[in-house]
């Protein structure tokens, strides 16, 4: 009797937790922070939001047939890639481009690889360094101000992020311009805004305390490993300490923590099942590198936010990674 051994796709977990149920326990815990962007920045925030899943459920299911595959636009992870792109996109946005990011994240980076379990980049972080590439000026000049405060305690209606401000500041101000920047943006009423979300920012990433609330809840349930949040979270801490003393601006490091992209992209992208290590060591590499990534980006770099492009560049090394971090095969020479 010949009998066949057929190995399915990432992830190969025996449970009876299923990859819907793990998707669809995202989603969940993407709600609380939907629900802020929507209060922070309005209605247009919520369009944006289901413009982008719309689009990403529809290009899943064209390709779908197209590629004779089985139907997957109920297994979730369309949903989250259709909300995590649109959480990291600016309020004012046009309507065009979460329809073109969601194409581009289902149809380039996802299913033309092979679907779910197949791809090598994250899909919503893809898009998004798509968009900016393609349109630069709408994805950097589309900030606003949220209806019920002020932007890290600048007073204006349409503006840069706080790390945007500190990094046109840094490039076109003077050194004292800097250290009275620095000086707000790290007082505890500027933190305080940042933790809450009364800061501007993409739709997603402004309110800290409403993705903890998501974050905690994966965690509880263990459908995310705490080991490549906790490093890379605790890279950047260390990092912001180094490159800016204690001394001179106390609560720099919290700063660097709270602002632009970092909570959502450390506990909800950068833990994505497919395009992280399976090794617990190299999830612990995989989150030093991105917090490494992170501040060299945010520092010395010219873009402001390094979140994006150091979780897509340590995507690209996860199979280097998990080649040297995986466990000793016992029983054989």
């Amino acid at each position: 009797m010949n009998e066949k051994l057929i190995v399915s796709i990432s992830p190969h977990i025996r449970s009876d937790i299923s990859v819907e149920k793990i998707m669809w326990s995202v989603v969940w815990a993407l709600i609380p922070a939907t629900i802020g962007a929507g209060y922070f920045f309005g209605i247009r925030a919520i369009v944006l939001i289901i413009i982008s899943v719309v689009t990403a459920l529809i290009s899943e299911y064209i390709c779908n047939l197209i590629f004779k595959r089985e139907i997957s636009i109920f297994d979730g992870s369309a949903v989250i890639t259709g909300i995590l792109l649109a959480f990291n996109l600016p309020p004012q946005v046009p309507f065009f481009i979460p329809i073109i990011g969601s194409f581009f994240a289902i149809v380039v980076v996802k299913q033309l690889f092979g679907g779910l379990g197949y791809n090598f980049l994250n899909p919503a972080l893809a898009a998004r360094a798509f968009l900016v590439a393609s349109f630069p000026q709408t994805m950097s000049a589309s900030y606003t101000a949220p209806y019920y405060g002020t932007i890290s305690g600048f007073d204006t209606v349409t503006q840069a992020t706080p790390l945007s401000a500190i990094k046109n500041t840094k490039i076109m101000g003077t050194p004292e311009d800097l250290e009275i920047l620095l000086d707000k943006a790290t007082s505890w009423e500027s933190l305080k805004n940042l933790f809450f979300g009364n800061v501007g920012g993409c739709l997603g990433e402004t309110s800290a305390i409403l993705l903890l609330i998501g974050a905690i809840y994966l965690l509880i349930k263990k459908y995310i490993d705490y080991r490549i949040p906790l490093s890379y979270l605790l890279t950047c801490f260390v990092l912001s300490l180094i490159i800016l003393p204690i001394k001179r601006f106390p609560n720099y490091h919290i700063f660097q923590i709270l602002s632009g992209g970092l909570i959502l992209g450390a506990f909800f992208m950068a833990t994505d099942y497919v395009t992280s290590p399976i090794t617990k060591k190299g999830r612990i590499i995989f989150g030093i590198g991105c917090g490494i990534l992170t501040m060299l980006i945010r520092h010395f770099g010219g873009y402001p936010e390094g979140v994006s492009f150091s979780i897509l560049l340590m995507n690209v090394a996860t199979p280097l990674i998990e080649n040297y971090t995986k466990p000793r095969v016992f029983g054989k020479k």
